[in-house]
């Protein structure tokens, strides 16, 4: 294991033990996250809240355990029931550790416990209110981490290696509350989707592609239909955005009724972006919602659409018009889907990466720039560690604007222009990763030719884009024929539209512009200043 790992749960729920387990298997230190504030502090727990309060308690709390987890040193750390309470501290642990928490039932709590009197805590009052009342408000923070295991009546050892096991698999995080959910990248692990499945006890299991991705990867899913014992629903829908339509949704819905799911029925999103957008729209509206998991088979839709809950399907007059936020249990991205991939798919997927690199994340769009050539040419060790780097970027955005009421609106960076592109090309002309890059140039030149956005940013950016093998722009002829979906851009407030701007590398915001303006510089086919 190469990162820290975090036991994180309620007081007496086992932590210390399995951490010491964990810690001797792996034969790296372990820490008492309390005993280590003891130590610092000279005073027990008990003796800190008293003389000091619990307030200046968690302040120390929260030094000790930044410097663990920014020291360098790869350990296993047991930490204090509420340590992880604070969410600042909590997303910090979660992108620099793999965070595991242990949960226990009341009863279990209360008989470990004893004596009540070493809990702060539960040392006055009823103890079996207090841990309920605990439970219940510190649920969020529980659940916002890589995995749960229940202690209940389970062997030390075999916590201790599932625990390691999650370590070593270091899945990413989606925190958003009692619906976060892991994101798996892996390398040719039919296992993990397994797993996941398994974990989720389906009833029955509706698994969505298309005609593309069931020729070439469908044999993928036999070892997972193989061990599960479930009834399977198989939907093929026709492959291309031009099919991203309410009669595809409706193939999905008719199917699943018609062999008479129930709430506990799962989809299985087996595909690039448009399948898993469509599926996972229907499993928002089937039965009023039912769960799903995306198993994104292209790079554009593992960087991107498959990670943050964005469902839908496209209209005749726009894409993507229709739709519902809609999260999922999981996502499993496995990099072995894309040995099949054509090139210019692959590549059409990378333009997703720069956009949230030049609009959050500095050290991507770095990354990206030093192993361009690499990651051009699909290199398996840089590809894998970019798609992380991407997934980890769009998820720190998400866990902090879920429903787009502002700064996850950056994350439509080069999709005004783009989406018109694709639009007015019928979805048959443009890749949507192609038309995304050239509507990023587009949109980056035209703002700095208006003092909004830097021209040395917008320079940089399509330098990537171009080496990185995508387009930088379009025919006036095709500038001209998208500047008439403009006006009906999902992000359009009136006469203007929120366009991100970049005025920091992997920094933005938002600036309104006029449609009216921005429409005349499509027809112009140039982004120039009048």
């Amino acid at each position: 294991m190469d990162r820290s790992l975090l036991l994180s749960g309620m007081m007496a729920s086992g932590k210390s033990t399995v951490g010491r387990h964990a810690a001797a298997k792996a034969g790296v230190p372990f820490v008492d996250l309390d005993a280590a504030v003891e130590a610092r502090a000279g005073q027990s727990v008990a003796e800190l809240f008293e003389a000091r309060g619990e307030g200046a308690f968690r302040e120390l709390e929260a030094l000790v355990l930044r410097e663990l987890l920014h020291d360098g040193v790869v350990r296993v750390v047991a930490l204090g029931g509420g340590a992880m309470v604070a969410r600042a501290l909590r997303h910090e642990c979660l992108e620099h550790a793999t965070v595991v928490t242990l949960g226990a039932s009341v009863e279990t709590i209360l008989a470990r416990a004893q004596p009540f009197s070493t809990r702060p805590l539960l040392a006055s009052g009823d103890p079996r209110a207090t841990i309920l009342r605990l439970t219940q408000a510190r649920a969020d923070a529980y659940a916002e981490t890589h995995a749960t295991l229940s202690t209940n009546d389970r062997d030390v050892d075999t916590l201790a290696d599932e625990a390691l096991a999650v370590a070593h698999r270091a899945p990413l995080s989606m925190p958003i509350g009692q619906r976060s959910y892991a994101i798996d990248v892996v390398v040719d692990a039919p296992e993990r989707l397994v797993d996941v499945l398994a974990g989720l006890v389906p009833s029955s299991l509706i698994f969505v592609s298309d005609s593309n991705v069931d020729r070439c990867r469908g044999t993928a899913l036999r070892p997972v239909r193989r061990a599960l014992s479930v009834d399977c629903i198989d939907v093929v829908l026709p492959a291309g955005e031009e099919h991203k339509t309410l009669t595809s949704v409706s193939t999905i819905w008719e199917a699943a009724l018609g062999h008479g799911i129930d709430r506990d029925a799962v989809v299985v999103a087996f595909g690039g972006g448009v399948v898993g957008d469509m599926a996972g729209f229907a499993a928002a509206t089937l039965l009023r919602g039912i769960r799903f998991v995306q198993v994104p088979t292209t790079l554009l839709s593992m960087v991107d659409s498959s990670v943050g809950g964005k469902t839908g399907f496209d209209a005749p007059s726009g894409k993507n018009l229709i739709g519902a936020f809609h999260q999922p249990s999981a996502v499993v991205a496995d990099m072995a889907h894309l040995q099949t991939l054509p090139a210019r798919q692959r590549i059409s997927g990378l333009a997703e990466v720069v956009k949230v690199a030049v609009c959050t994340d500095l050290s991507l769009f770095e990354f990206c720039e030093r192993h361009a050539h690499a990651i051009a040419r699909g290199e398996g060790g840089v590809l894998r560690e970019m798609v992380r780097r991407a997934v980890a970027a769009k998820a720190r955005v998400v866990r902090d604007d879920e429903h787009e009421d502002g700064l996850r609106a950056l994350l439509n960076a080069g999709h005004t222009a783009g989406h018109a592109l694709e639009t007015a090309g019928g979805y048959r002309t443009w890749l949507h990763g192609e038309a995304v890059a050239a509507g990023l140039v587009f949109e980056l030149q035209w703002l700095a030719a208006r003092g909004l956005a830097s021209r040395i940013i917008a320079d940089r950016t399509e330098a990537l884009l171009r080496e990185l093998g995508l387009p930088t722009g379009a025919t006036p002829r095709e500038w001209a024929a998208a500047a008439g979906y403009v006006a009906a851009d999902k992000k359009r407030r009136g006469r203007h539209i929120l366009v991100p701007t970049v005025t920091a590398l992997g920094g933005g915001e938002l600036v309104r512009v006029r449609i009216a303006e921005l429409e005349a510089s499509l027809r112009a086919g140039s982004p120039a200043a009048p």
